[in-house]
């Protein structure tokens, strides 16, 4: 992509194994890690070995720490650091403090952890600054523990829905963790009746997961953007109509299925370009598709913007506090969204234009 070899991000494809698998490069929209580590006590469970495995069919070497602690990530200065945690993949275990659940409205009611971390490289990443450390990308070996918490927060007789990507894009790591596809099955078992699995994804490898028994508890979700900020901010990640492919696939193998349009940014002749991003929608999409549409407008927040600043120094995004109006957190932190006149208008535009597009869809939110 023009952004991602703009700034040096893409690596090699994976090395050749006998017999070589079917080749995964990032063009196809997979990511290939240079380097796969797992702590000691990541290798010691079976869904640790169980990744491993997968690893090794794809001839991808892999190494286990002598220690809990990832290592190897620092690099020279941070563009070095951050290339190399881009491209290592960690398995590990989710402390247990992950256990309880936390909610995080306003996508869903709960909010649970398949991996933290992700191998793209947008340029305005909402996890800056939200992970601490090298932006390394860590699967949690202990899925089953993290699964079998779960129904003990689904609440009798209402919907309970419970997001799974709040700091990963679990469809980008599929192919090395299986961690998706495990977690959709067991939404589909008895123990989670009443409760709906919700991730989004920029990536669009959605065949192995067709042809599973989900019951019609997974939404699946696809953050899409017009084209000029995809192709100029989201580097590493699949084309936005292939994303809108997966999304119709979902859809036809019976999913519930979501647009999360983000983040929207009133770039010169938004109204053409976003309208233009609908239209592809509707006409790929299947009129009769369970659909929701989410849709968050850009912001930052002072951290954030110093850590972009360190990833992608040579980045065009707008980040002008000057420009913008001031929020305030649950903690008194401030957060640098667009003014009300221009959401205002963004807000008005949009829920005209979806509402003549998608009039059975529900929207979830703006904000």
């Amino acid at each position: 992509m023009e952004a991602a070899s703009q700034f040096d991000l893409l690596g090699p494809d994976a090395p050749a194994a006998a017999p070589p698998p079917a080749p995964i490069t990032e063009r196809q929209g997979r990511w290939v890690p240079d380097r796969v580590v797992f702590t000691p006590d990541a290798i010691a469970l079976p869904f640790g070995q169980q990744i491993r495995a997968r690893v090794a069919a794809l001839g991808l070497p892999s190494e286990v720490l002598r220690g809990n602690r990832i290592v190897g990530l620092r690099g020279k200065g941070e563009r070095e650091t951050y290339r190399i945690a881009k491209r290592t993949l960690s398995v590990v275990t989710a402390p247990a403090g992950q256990v309880a659940l936390q909610p995080i409205p306003p996508s869903a009611d709960w909010q649970f952890h398949l991996a933290q971390g992700c191998p793209a490289h947008c340029q305005y990443c909402y996890l800056a600054g939200s992970l601490a450390g090298p932006p390394t990308i860590r699967v949690h070996a202990n899925l089953p523990q993290i699964l079998a918490n779960l129904p003990r927060y689904v609440r009798p007789g209402a919907l309970t829905t419970f997001e799974a990507s709040c700091y990963t894009d679990p469809l980008a790591l599929e192919h090395l963790t299986g961690s998706l596809a495990e977690t959709i099955r067991h939404f589909g078992e008895p123990a989670m009746e009443g409760a709906q699995l919700c991730w989004v994804s920029k990536f669009d490898s959605v065949e192995p997961l067709l042809g599973l028994d989900h019951r019609g508890r997974t939404r699946a979700r696809f953050s899409v953007n017009a084209e000029p900020i995809a192709r100029r901010f989201e580097g590493g990640t699949a084309s936005v109509a292939a994303r809108l492919g997966a999304a119709r696939s979902m859809a036809q193998a019976g999913y519930p299925i979501g647009l999360v349009v983000a983040p929207i940014m009133p770039v010169a002749g938004w109204q053409v370009e976003y309208g233009r991003l609908l239209d592809e929608a509707r006409a790929v999409l299947p009129a009769a598709c369970d659909l929701t549409l989410e849709l968050i407008t850009h912001r930052f927040t002072p951290g954030s913007k110093e850590t972009l600043r360190t990833w992608y120094p040579a980045s065009a995004l707008e980040m002008d506090e000057a420009a913008r109006s001031t929020k305030r957190g649950k903690f008194g932190a401030p957060k640098y969204v667009y003014g009300s006149e221009t959401m205002g208008e963004l807000r008005r535009w949009f829920m005209a234009a979806l509402a003549a597009r998608f009039p059975k869809a529900r929207v979830s939110y703006w904000t």
